[in-house]
């Protein structure tokens, strides 16, 4: 049974709903002055979880209605399962605002550990494959400097997947920063990869993830920033003296 009623905001709980990592945007302010002026038209969805009611779809405006002073707001209130509550809570999330890539891993990778469907009928409903969801869930064991930089918008999952395969944290804090400031696209990523791989000892190169298959790309020669000056030249323009990278932040910092 499904009923409409007015409800304490201190007595919703946001839970294990909660997909995204930083709900306050920009946005939030625009929807707390339209709730201010004519009131929250959609009511948010709550199911009944003990003396309190536990928040299913509308975590924006939930956020907005205490921004704009509310104490009660309108909710439908249904006594879903887990099931139904978690495919409610992917549909408002997913098509009122995309969810950041590692929004969405971690929605996913949330929904996977608990079992709270089967992973086939997520893909459905998501309308990927079952593959494309494990693949991305793996995002999650990347680097935490890489998850950092896709969440934040300006690198991209597939240039950050060549980024997240160098295991050498000094040079890879070089390139995201190198990333972050000139920008950089996939086939600039995989060059930098290669470059990078060219250097570590055969065996370790030779043993390592090949870079994601794609789209065809027509042979490059490997590129990779100074470290210096943080130009970006070709492999055969740049002189290969082996640095530790005690030397390479040293060099950094006087170069600074």
């Amino acid at each position: 049974m499904i009923e409409v009623k007015d409800i304490p905001i201190g007595k919703i709980q946001v839970g294990e709903h909660a997909q995204r990592l930083v709900i306050e945007d920009d946005t939030i302010s625009e929807l707390a002055a339209s709730i201010g002026r004519i009131g929250m038209v959609n009511p948010l969805m709550v199911s009944v979880s003990g003396d309190s009611y536990l928040l299913v779809a509308g975590h924006r405006r939930l956020q907005a209605a205490k921004k704009c002073g509310l104490t009660v707001v309108p909710c439908i209130v249904a006594g879903a399962g887990k099931h139904v509550a978690t495919e409610v809570s992917f549909a408002e999330n997913m098509f009122r605002k995309d969810l950041s890539p590692m929004e969405l891993a971690c929605a996913i990778r949330d929904v996977m550990d608990k079992n709270v469907m089967p992973l086939e009928e997520l893909a459905a409903g998501l309308h990927r494959s079952a593959e494309w969801l494990r693949r991305m869930v793996s995002m999650l064991d990347w680097p935490a400097d890489v998850l950092n930089a896709i969440h934040a918008g300006w690198l991209s999952v597939s240039a950050a997947h060549n980024i997240a395969l160098i295991t050498d944290e000094t040079y890879r804090v070089f390139l995201l920063r190198n990333a972050e400031e000139s920008g950089a696209t996939a086939r600039t990523t995989a060059a930098w990869l290669q470059a990078w791989r060219s250097m570590v000892p055969v065996e370790e190169a030779t043993t390592a993830e090949p870079v994601p298959s794609g789209s065809r790309v027509e042979p490059m020669v490997p590129q990779a920033p100074c470290i210096c000056c943080s130009e970006v030249f070709r492999s055969d323009e740049l002189s290969h003296v082996p640095v530790c990278a005690g030397c390479i932040r040293a060099i950094r910092n006087v170069a600074r």
